[in-house]
């Protein structure tokens, strides 16, 4: 068929019929709006702009702030009394009354109601009391019964000095302290952290005391910069928990080889959480890597530019990446023209015009010369060109 025939067929049997010149400007305009719509890819607006980057990313997450202890506040839970142990349910404890064999006795246990029973006296209510208040209170009541009896107590086994380790611990449950406790005593008496998880960073904790404290220490900050000042006391039923690091996450998104959320390890940096995420891939832009961290309900953005970062060293902007960050590495100008030619493809195929017929009607040749600069078709015939890149 030759190629006015052909034409003729299209433009009769196309609702936008007309002379070609007016044929292309119309598919020209069209194209031209189709690459521009196909352009708006995602490009976050930055918030924040600061060459110290971390001082002004602050993790304020609304109705969620885990804000870690300072040192000041980890030593007012320190009540500063002479440590003396209190009696409570479990404990094992001795009774010896000089030359009174009769009375003495061994392997007496507290109930879980708190009385010792005691030869000849009965019950005797010793929870929340010193060994020395009940000494001196079992002497007492013998002295109805025996001129200056003399009483020794001895705790054999101490259960009432216990705090419970739960999370992400060897050995979670509960454990006893043979004096003062210490959350550094309570995180080796549970076994510290599995094998399993022996690559996994242990950043933080949290110690619960009562019905309305709690605290958060920063563990990577005491263990790794041995900051004993966050070593804090672990008093009687004291809830210590590890969280799985499996629940601080960070995500990844845009131009990566492999996007998706990754686990915060010690030290995650926006470099450190890019390069685990496989690193940029070729249409990325790293100029415009961005860090959203959630400061409040419509959070903070932060451009950081990895390319001065690795082209200059400047590491001032490879600040440390919190939980629930967002990394979002942009494309560049080529990723988003690539994007627009494929939304422009089906278009194209939905006007039944492929590119045989648009270089037949000289069509692609005009929209190589206006965009490229280049001359010439492509002949559909034959695996080349019939003319050359006019560049």
């Amino acid at each position: 068929m030759r190629r006015n025939e052909r034409f003729s067929i299209l433009r009769a049997a196309h609702p936008l019929h007309g002379s070609p010149c007016r044929f292309a400007a119309i598919t020209l305009c069209s194209l031209f709006m189709l690459l521009l719509s196909a352009c708006g890819s995602i490009s976050p607006k930055e918030r924040t702009v600061s060459e110290k980057g971390e001082t002004n990313l602050k993790a304020d997450l609304p109705k969620k702030v885990q804000e870690f202890a300072t040192p000041d506040r980890v030593k007012a839970l320190d009540t500063k009394e002479e440590f003396e142990y209190r009696l409570g349910p479990g404990d094992m404890l001795s009774i010896q009354v000089w030359r009174r064999p009769e009375l003495s006795q061994e392997g007496i246990i507290v109930s879980p109601d708190g009385f010792l029973t005691v030869p000849r006296i009965g019950n005797v209510q010793v929870l929340g009391k010193s060994v020395s208040e009940v000494q001196a209170l079992v002497k007492a009541k013998l002295e109805f019964f025996y001129i200056q009896p003399e009483v020794t107590i001895r705790v054999q086994e101490f259960h009432n000095n216990k705090a419970f380790v739960l999370g992400r611990v060897s050995k979670p449950g509960v454990i006893n302290f043979p004096g003062r406790g210490t959350l550094l005593e309570a995180l080796a008496l549970a076994g510290g952290i599995p094998d399993q998880n022996k690559n996994s960073s242990l950043t933080k904790c949290a110690i619960i005391r009562g019905n309305d404290t709690i605290i958060w220490i920063d563990l990577e900050d005491m263990l790794h910069n041995g900051n004993m000042a966050l070593n804090a006391p672990v008093r009687n039923n004291d809830v210590i928990y590890i969280p799985e690091s499996s629940d601080e996450m960070v995500y990844v998104l845009g131009e990566v080889q492999t996007p998706g959320a990754i686990q915060i390890r010690s030290g995650m940096t926006v470099l450190k959480a890019v390069m685990l995420a496989g690193g940029l891939n070729k249409n990325a832009n790293a100029e415009k890597v961005f860090v959203i961290r959630q400061q409040t309900l419509k959070g903070d953005v932060m451009r950081v530019d990895l390319k001065n970062l690795l082209e200059k060293g400047d590491f001032s902007q490879n600040f440390n990446l919190m939980p629930n960050d967002i990394v979002y590495v942009g494309p560049g100008s080529m990723t988003k023209f690539n994007y627009a030619i494929e939304k422009i493809m089906p278009s194209l195929q939905m006007l039944n015009l492929g590119f045989t017929d648009l270089e037949s009607l000289g069509i692609m040749e005009r929209l190589r010369s206006k965009i490229w600069g280049q001359s010439g078709f492509i002949n559909s015939s034959s695996s080349g060109t019939s003319s050359s890149s006019g560049q």
